[in-house]
């Protein structure tokens, strides 16, 4: 039996529920499902992967039952600064707290199984962690502190909050204040120390480039490609750039470029416009072919999908596959010869779709360019050439049609600022400057959006199995508080039971151009579910899409090269029987969405190291900000000028006791009642700044007025 034995599975779960005798022995469960005895042992393991997925549970006498008979339920927790967790809970029900005594050793990412000691009307269930399942990690990045009687290493994650102390002879000759890599023998079960020995020493905080790869290492990111692999890719590279393949048509006469940002490596979606006559036009949005390249179920593929995402992290790019592929033969460079799969669909200037069609296709890229570019042809202040300018004015009349229609059926257009950090040639920050976004950002987006939507719908109509990127509608508890808090500035929401991605949108325009603008636009993102993949069509929810999946960015996203292998063996060369297992294609969904979140966190804090790295250079100066959140010990502020974000703590208000109150999202004095809430306008001075905990402390100089 395999670990993924679904039938298995359900036969061992039904055994255990319809147990007349409660909690079964292994071999009491062997003999109830007719396990021959030369299959036993093989069984035994089949069910410890059951427990450790959290599917039975076993108690006193090695005996196995499932959770919800005696009260648990699995899912993994997350920490928080303050050392407590919140567990996701498999089922969908709602977070449970976990306070920092109940952890039972459990960390942060583990799937733990946890039960529930007391509800109250409001709040999160409370409960303990009855035991781990399944460790998210066994190393952890560290700063190295030396002393006669023990070494020890303290996390830099501030997520983990023990010290870790390393066994005897195995520092690998670290130095006092080294960062490095700890690999973990213990977790402190029993009460004992958490121990580990030393594997990597990184260097010094301060050493150039040394914080980007404690960030790298701290969430189990590799650089570099097993020489296996990037032996197959190189391969792959020379062998399929000779044989195109089947049922490939030239298209090199296309004008096709790419958009994209001025330091991009990696080209993997390119745009072309025909005018069709009676104000029609054939937009095409070519995909690089990286199918082609990558084999399924070759060294290259079982190592994309382990890594299932680029990871873009403050000063370098971690790619999902090797460089040969990302940035040379699969990359639609210009001028050169590329294969790709692309979408041909006509449309009319009202954005209305008539027809669409797939094809394998060599192209030519007659330029890349980049955003700025675009831009400035579109703004009319610059040219490239006749026919290059044509097209993209074109496309961005297109475009705007796209979008109107898309505004139109309710999706959400959420405008926050974003921080770009400009480095030097050390890596250390200069500056941080917002983000723009330009006419040109749109217009790409419209059309990769418009891709997605019409594969999707071609999934689900055709009924071909497929990664769905779904986006569900919020929960009611986020709903609610998302109402209580536009209460308190001012603005509502329709009281209908479930909110419609127009209700939001709305709001948002109301408050555009506003100094509540950003505010209510982060705290609707907040209330927000989270995007993920799965094998079912539950619909999107921001792009009030019926029908939406990932489709334009197969160099760096595995979910995208699953969805073209699809499309290339059912609707271009129409094969039969080709369809993969459902409930390997929903692992494969579920990794994609937990590959997603860590790249995503790992960009954020190395983007946040950089942002307090820069603010040491700003000790003592005074900067005016907004209240971003509230916590028991202080409120968070973003500041207007470098969308900084720091902690005025509770202990530096000295002139009362502060208390939270979560239902007015602020922190309220226990004598005076003066309040200091979300959306307030404050100054602050940088009082602190912690770089090895990623921290910035701010004091606080005064309360602001709006009109201040």
């Amino acid at each position: 039996m395999k670990p993924n034995d679904q039938a298995a599975t359900d036969r061992v779960i039904r055994a255990l529920a319809e147990s007349k005798r409660g909690p079964l022995k292994p071999k009491e469960l062997a003999r109830t499902l007719g396990v021959p005895s030369s299959g036993y042992h093989s069984f035994k393991r089949f069910l410890t992967s059951l427990e450790k997925a959290g599917k039975i549970q076993r108690v006193k006498g090695h005996r196995f039952v499932l959770p919800e008979s005696v009260g648990l339920e699995s899912g993994v927790i997350v920490l928080t600064r303050a050392g407590d967790g919140f567990v996701k809970l498999d089922s969908g029900s709602k977070d449970v707290f976990i306070g920092a005594r109940h952890l039972n050793t459990a960390m942060d990412g583990d799937r733990v199984l946890t039960r529930i000691e007391s509800r109250r009307r409001g709040r999160s269930p409370e409960g303990v962690v009855v035991s781990v399942l399944d460790r998210a990690r066994d190393t952890i990045v560290g700063t190295f502190r030396y002393s006669s009687r023990r070494s020890t290493v303290i996390p830099l994650d501030s997520k983990f909050i023990k010290e870790i102390v390393i066994s005897s002879g195995h520092s690998a000759d670290a130095d006092e204040g080294d960062v490095v890599v700890v690999l973990l023998d213990s977790y402190g079960e029993g009460g004992a120390r958490i121990s580990g020995r030393v594997e990597t020493v990184l260097g010094k905080l301060t050493d150039p480039g040394v914080d980007v790869l404690a960030v790298a290492h701290g969430f189990a990111l590799s650089f570099d490609f097993p020489a296996d692999v990037t032996a197959a890719a190189e391969r792959a590279a020379r062998e399929c750039m000779a044989d195109p393949g089947i049922k490939r048509v030239d298209r090199t006469d296309l004008c096709i470029f790419t958009i994209d940002p001025a330091e991009a490596k990696d080209h993997d979606d390119g745009l072309s416009v025909v005018a069709l006559g009676q104000g029609r036009f054939e937009v095409g949005v070519h995909i690089a072919d990286v199918s082609h390249f990558v084999r399924e179920s070759g060294l290259v593929d079982v190592e994309a999908l382990s890594r299932g995402t680029s990871v873009y992290l403050v000063d370098r790019t971690i790619p999902m596959l090797p460089e040969v592929l990302s940035s040379d033969v699969c990359s639609l460079k210009s001028g050169v010869e590329r294969f790709t799969l692309s979408l041909f669909i006509e449309l009319d200037q009202a954005g209305r779709i008539y027809r669409h069609r797939y094809e394998r296709a060599c192209v030519r890229s007659r330029g890349q360019f980049s955003y700025e570019q675009v831009q400035s042809v579109l703004d009319g202040s610059a040219g490239i050439n006749e026919d290059i300018d044509q097209a993209l004015h074109t496309l961005d009349d297109l475009a705007r049609s796209l979008r109107k229609v898309r505004t139109d059926r309710g999706a959400l257009d959420l405008n926050i600022p974003e921080a770009k950090v400009v480095l030097d040639e050390n890596g250390h920050p200069i500056d941080i400057q917002r983000s723009q976004r330009l006419e040109s950002h749109r217009l790409v987006e419209d059309f990769m959006i418009l891709a997605n939507e019409v594969v999707a719908a071609d999934m689900e109509t055709r009924e071909l199995f497929a990664i769905y990127r779904i986006h569900e509608p919020p929960m009611r508890e986020s709903t609610e508080g998302l109402r209580e808090l536009l209460t308190r500035v001012g603005y509502g929401l329709p009281k209908r039971r479930s909110l419609k991605p127009k209700d939001l949108q709305r709001l948002l325009d109301q408050v555009r151009g506003r100094p509540v603008e950003a505010l209510i636009s982060r705290v609707v993102l907040r209330s927000l579910s989270k995007a993920r993949y799965d094998t079912r069509n539950l619909s999107h929810f921001g792009l009030a899409s019926p029908a939406y999946l990932h489709f334009t960015s197969p160099i760096r996203r595995y979910p995208d090269l699953m969805v073209h292998r699809e499309i290339i063996r059912s609707l271009i060369l129409e094969e039969e029987n080709t369809r993969p297992d459902l409930e390997t294609l929903q692992s494969i969904a579920e990794r994609s969405s937990l590959r997603e979140k860590e790249a995503a966190e790992a960009e954020r804090a190395s983007v946040a190291l950089k942002k307090v790295e820069f603010m040491e250079k700003h000790l003592g100066e005074e900067f005016i900000g907004q209240i971003s959140g509230v916590a028991a010990y202080g409120f968070f502020v973003t500041l207007d000028t470098y969308f900084v974000d720091g902690l005025v703590h509770v202990n530096s208000l000295r002139d009362d006791f502060y208390l939270l109150d979560r239902d007015a999202h602020a922190i309220i004095g226990e004598r005076g009642q003066r309040q200091y809430r979300i959306g307030d306008r404050v100054r602050v001075q940088v009082s602190r700044v912690d770089k090895e905990a990623r921290h910035v402390d701010f004091s606080l100089v005064r309360k602001m007025a709006w009109k201040d």
